[in-house]
């Protein structure tokens, strides 16, 4: 670099300073600043540092003057605080749906948004599960791929893989689909697309993990409203608040009987909005809209004579079927 060239980006080079050497607890003085701008082969005056700084200050940085634990600079306000960025490394690393090598990338690009000293006091990659993790290395092409296709309106294809068996050998086989796509949720810790299968009349739910080679098509999306009900937006937040484990069904209004020792359970599930009646010593009763499904049976199921199911008859008969199947099998 050239040293005209290099006191042009000088301004930047000293921000690139402050944001990666400099915090709270590590502020520099400006003949420091000077020392790594040397460094850089690009020449600095201590006098010349407080003007930059002061050019940075009124740009927007937030850099604070201090004296504690020793006279110097540092940047105050980042992107993300540090506890914000060790919960997004947290997340990114336990998301099942981003693979372990994606994962370690995304990790290292949230890192440097960290002072070297802040990033020292903790590993952000000391562990990633990658037997949980998917090895779907197109997923972030795929999502892309999808959100285009939605706010063009238009259909996508895909090949989408399910497991099977082969003698005792788990394989993956995949068939080819045409979806209208509508959106997208992160739901029991995998991400999934809601959209219309150009065969049927109504909405599914695909995990964005098992499709590979993603592409828009020429054809019109079918409208959701046709699928759905909802007209001039797809409330994904409505939509999957209603469903258990992305299981679809038919919406009905349910009522459960539930112990008041699973208080926490039903309004970590229900949120606590739900309308609670007949409380007794012992036990509530609250109703809900929700989809009636065999995840819904499932979820009931797991807390067995905690929840009994009130209305509707339907729900009631579908958790006595399955309660008879359980038993029939360990008699």
């Amino acid at each position: 670099m050239g040293a005209r060239s290099g006191q042009k980006l000088k301004l930047f080079y000293v921000a690139d300073i402050l944001k990666k050497y400099t915090d709270e607890d590590h502020p520099m003085p400006a003949n420091e600043i000077c020392d790594r701008l040397i460094s850089m082969g690009i020449t600095a005056e201590r006098k010349a540092i407080y003007d930059d700084i002061e050019c940075l200050v009124n740009y927007g940085f937030d850099i604070i003057k201090t004296r504690v634990p020793r006279a110097g600079y540092f940047l105050a306000e980042r992107e993300f605080e540090l506890p914000e960025i060790y919960l997004l490394c947290d997340a990114v690393r336990t998301a099942k749906f981003i693979s372990a090598k994606k994962t370690r990338e995304l990790t290292k690009k949230l890192e440097k948004m960290l002072s070297v000293h802040q990033f020292s006091g903790r590993d952000m990659g000391i562990y990633i599960d990658t037997v949980g993790k998917c090895a779907n290395e197109e997923i972030f092409y795929t999502i892309d791929s999808i959100n285009r296709a939605i706010e063009n309106k238009k259909k996508i294809t895909f090949r989408y893989g399910t497991r099977c068996l082969e003698d005792r050998e788990i394989k993956t086989v995949y068939k080819q689909m045409t979806v209208s796509p509508y959106a997208m949720t992160w739901q029991d810790d995998h991400y999934y697309l809601i959209g219309n299968y150009e065969k049927y009349d109504n909405l599914i739910h695909l995990r964005i993990d098992r499709m590979r080679s993603v592409s828009e098509s020429e054809c019109t999306a079918r409208p959701f409203s046709e699928v759905s009900e909802y007209n001039d937006v797809f409330d994904v937040v409505d939509y999957t608040k209603k469903l258990f484990s992305m299981y679809g069904g038919d919406t009905e209004e349910i009522e459960l009987k539930c112990q008041k020792g699973i208080l926490e359970q039903v309004t970590d599930r229900f949120t606590d909005k739900i309308f609670i009646k007949n409380v007794t010593e012992d036990s509530f009763r609250f109703s809900a809209k929700v989809s009636v499904s065999d995840a819904l049976v499932t979820w009931i199921m797991n807390y067995g004579e905690k929840i009994e199911v009130i209305t509707p008859k339907r729900l009631r008969d579908m958790v006595y079927d399955r309660a008879n199947k359980i038993l029939k099998l360990y008699k």
